[in-house]
């Protein structure tokens, strides 16, 4: 589940702990489920990573990055129930792979002492790969991922969906159209811009453009305050394995059938899109409205 804001949360609890510290050793942990993709070589990611420093922790759309002293970089992508922790996990039997971390060079919190740096992750799908020196640059960046939805202004949004006839909210899931959101914050977005998820992206008018930038930049600013959705399987946790608020503040996702906050009459409904879920109010999302008419 986790996407810009919980990847967010994860950068911003970590950092503080890890950056500045060596790397002591690196390497999966005993884990009897499958393994989970890990690349290079743990020889190779050994040879490159022991005794670097953790200079940065950066977030590029969906991934947790790592940029070592060396040049090289983590790129950890949580996919759907990956946690990065400084802290115990939910549990030991899901942990996929260990940090050992050094004394912090400068004064930070619990820099008087050794730590690890944990990689959770219940169903197995995340990834961990350490990229050469620079070429995360060329892996990460366009036309591979689209511009992060963070940093993308009303013309760029424009721009995007002019390319486009997919409907509006599967081509927001498209990490090459617009990189970080997912389905839950897709549908949080769209019906606070008032736009129903079925509108073609090409079609929508300058002015329900506008209101999906601002939409999308309150929602996902939001939602980083709150640290995340902790959703009802619990599964995301924040770096200190506590849960996300932003949960509470949901609009639509996973309210179907009650009241629309927005309207107050609407009722929220479900549908399906590209096999995922999608949640809108009827009465503030019709479709047609926010679409130009040739």
């Amino acid at each position: 589940m986790p996407e810009l804001p919980e990847v967010e949360t994860m950068v911003r609890g970590i950092r503080p702990f890890v950056e500045g510290r060596e790397i002591l050793s690196v390497g999966r942990c005993r884990c009897a489920y499958r393994p989970i993709l890990i690349e290079p070589s743990a020889a190779a990611i050994t040879r490159r990573a022991k005794r670097c420093t953790i200079d940065s922790v950066r977030r590029i759309a969906k991934r947790v990055v790592l940029e070592l002293s060396n040049g090289d970089a983590f790129a950890v992508e949580p996919r759907m129930t990956g946690l990065m922790l400084v802290t115990d996990p939910p549990d030991r039997t899901h942990l996929r792979y260990e940090w050992k971390l050094g004394p912090a060079a400068t004064s930070r919190r619990n820099s008087t002492a050794g730590m690890s740096l944990y990689f959770w992750d219940r169903r197995g799908l995340g990834t961990i790969r350490l990229y050469r020196d620079g070429s995360i640059h060329q892996e990460l960046g366009p036309p591979k991922l689209g511009l992060d939805a963070l940093a993308v202004t009303a013309a760029d949004w424009r721009a995007a969906c002019d390319k486009t006839q997919r409907a509006i909210k599967v081509a927001m899931l498209d990490q090459k159209f617009i990189a970080g959101i997912g389905n839950l914050y897709a549908s949080e977005i769209l019906h606070l811009a008032g736009i129903h998820p079925e509108s073609p992206a090409r079609d929508l008018t300058d002015d329900a453009i506008a209101k999906m930038s601002a939409a999308t930049t309150r929602v996902l600013e939001t939602a980083i305050k709150y640290e995340g959705s902790t959703l009802g399987d619990g599964t995301y946790r924040n770096a200190l394995n506590q849960d996300g608020g932003y949960q509470n503040e949901h609009r639509v996702y996973a309210r179907e059938g009650e009241l629309c906050p927005t309207c107050n009459s609407g009722l929220v409904e479900r549908f399906v899109q590209t096999q995922r879920s999608t949640f809108f109010c009827p009465t503030c999302q019709r479709l047609g409205e926010s679409c130009r008419v040739d």
